[in-house]
């Protein structure tokens, strides 16, 4: 039965890209790239094995092993995301057992390009040890324990963020906090490397104390067996083995019971009666095409997860550069107006999360410039303050309040300038889109490399709008403050509002004349 699940879901692939050029140029740099990694990998581990030093191969095989697997749980986020054309829910109406269903899921997992990759550079990192055969021969095994850790909490993140078949909002709060603690992750390990030598060594002091420390955790168990055997500690190799294979263990139970739980609990529907009356956002906002647009885009801004995610990068940005370069470094002083390009994409391809529910939209024969300017005023009623708190935070805490005019004016200026392309670009754009509910881990249904690279053209039409008051913010930082601030929010201000105008009405008059067509490619997406 496994078999034949690998099989189907390999044919199914196959079919896909036959039918997607692009999809297909997507697969194949996707298979360049992991033959460009193993390749470099390898000649890396060969020249180590040859000129290097026991300390230097056990750092690399324990930090590296490591990384390995928090990249399997990171980066479904930062790339296109986990696979779930197979997953426990498409499985459950067929007669198989739960240990089939895991077999067949850890199948799919490591039978795709980054299992391969994975199981081929795990497998040869054991030239490292050549030299001393007890641990080239422990490592084979301890290597394969280490990719099935991988796998197993991969596919243990996948289906807590997708909320282990339970109701929408269930998957969606599991989710998110899954992906918020991932994205925390970085730097929280920052952190703690900076714990471990006092805040006072080398970076390479840094991780020389970290490789000391990975192997008695879950991540670098496995990678430490063969460095210790190497180095002649029997019993430290038996005891990660030990902890090791309890990992394994619990991970395994974990995912069992995620799965046991998606295989056997139907989705579940909320539903929630709003009492008469009670009309919420729509019943405080101003009546009309531009009130109601304002109400929905808002609505969906604080209660659509999908939205909201675009949120956490708020937080994120600050905190990464104070753990890097401190509160007083070039990066935190400007994490403002990266937040604010952050931001500012959130609406690039607005009407695309729509889906089909946008011919409710056009039902009711609203004017492109309301429904524009409905949908920046949603997303500016928090993207605003949360730059300006973000922005006030940052100066008090770097202990430079006189650089608040010129934070204010660059990231005012950027999110605002962002704001007007966005009301452009989502007029013309239908990209593929997760479905309200799916986990932040899913691939996306139809997504090709060129349709992720516009999110990228868009940021550039940004970056090179605001210019005018990026150069004259960076003139403020280099030359000081003092007469530069109040020029750059001036600036900010002008152009950000000048672009957000001009957006709506560019973006509305291309919604006016290709709202059907819309529609029409919005119907084309692929669902499943």
């Amino acid at each position: 039965m496994v078999a034949t699940v690998l099989k189907l879901r390999y044919r199914a692939l196959f079919n896909t890209l036959a039918r997607r050029p692009w999809q297909l140029v997507g697969f194949i740099f996707g298979a360049l790239w992991g033959l460009g990694i193993l390749a470099s990998v390898t000649a890396g581990i060969i020249s180590l094995s040859i000129f290097g030093s026991l300390d230097a191969a056990a750092g690399v095989s324990i930090l590296g092993g490591s990384a390995l697997i928090l990249g399997w749980v990171v980066a479904p986020i930062v790339a296109t995301g986990m696979d779930t054309s197979i997953d426990a829910r498409r499985l459950a109406p067929f007669p198989f057992t739960r240990r089939q269903t895991m077999l067949a899921l850890a199948g799919t997992g490591i039978t795709g390009i980054p299992g391969v990759v994975t199981t081929l550079v795990a497998l040869i990192s054991v030239i490292l040890w050549l030299r001393w055969p007890l641990a080239a021969l422990a490592g084979i095994p301890a290597a394969l324990i280490g990719v099935a850790i991988c796998v197993v909490a991969s596919r243990l993140v996948g289906e807590l963020s997708g909320g282990m078949g339970g109701n929408r909002r269930g998957r969606e709060l599991i989710g998110t906090i899954v992906l918020v603690v991932i994205m925390l992750s970085g730097p929280l390990i920052t952190g703690i490397l900076a714990l471990l030598d006092g805040g006072t060594g080398s970076l390479g002091d840094r991780f020389g104390a970290a490789a000391a420390v990975l192997p008695w955790t879950p991540l670098g168990a496995a990678w430490g067996v063969a460095p210790a055997l190497a180095a002649g500690e029997g019993v430290l190799a038996l005891a990660r083995v030990a902890i090791a294979l309890a990992t394994l263990a619990v991970l395994g139970w974990a995912w069992s019971r995620a799965v046991d739980r998606s295989t056997s609990a139907p989705p579940r529907q909320s539903s929630r009666q709003v009492a008469a009356g009670k009309l919420g956002l729509f019943g405080v906002m101003p009546t009309g095409g531009v009130g109601a647009t304002w109400a929905r885009s808002l609505n969906a801004w604080l209660r659509d997860p999908r939205y909201l995610r675009q949120l956490l990068v708020v937080p994120i940005f600050p905190i990464l550069f104070a753990f890097i370069g401190g509160v007083d470094g070039f990066g935190f002083a400007a994490s403002p107006v990266l937040v604010a390009f952050m931001l500012a994409i959130g609406g690039y391809a607005d009407i695309s999360y729509d889906g089909t529910a946008y011919a409710t939209v056009l039902a009711t024969g609203i004017r492109g410039r309301d429904d524009r300017l409905g949908r920046l005023l949603g997303a500016a009623s928090l993207g605003i303050p949360l730059v300006v708190i973000v922005s006030i935070v940052s100066c008090v805490l770097s202990g430079d309040a006189g650089r608040l005019a010129l934070v204010l004016g660059a990231s005012l200026g950027v999110l605002l300038v962002g704001y007007g392309v966005s009301a452009v670009t989502s007029a013309m754009i239908i990209a593929p889109v997760a479905a309200p509910g799916d986990s932040p881990f899913k691939s996306v249904p139809g997504q090709t490399f060129v349709s992720g690279l516009l999110v990228f053209v868009v940021w550039a039409v940004i970056g090179v709008l605001s210019l005018p008051v990026l150069v004259i913010a960076v003139t403020g930082m280099v030359q000081g403050p003092a007469g530069w601030g109040l020029a750059t929010l001036a600036v900010g201000l002008i152009v950000g509002c000048g672009a957000a105008v001009l957006g709506v009405f560019l973006g509305g008059r291309t919604f006016d004349r290709s709202g059907p067509e819309l529609f029409d490619r919005i119907r084309s997406l692929p669902t499943t």
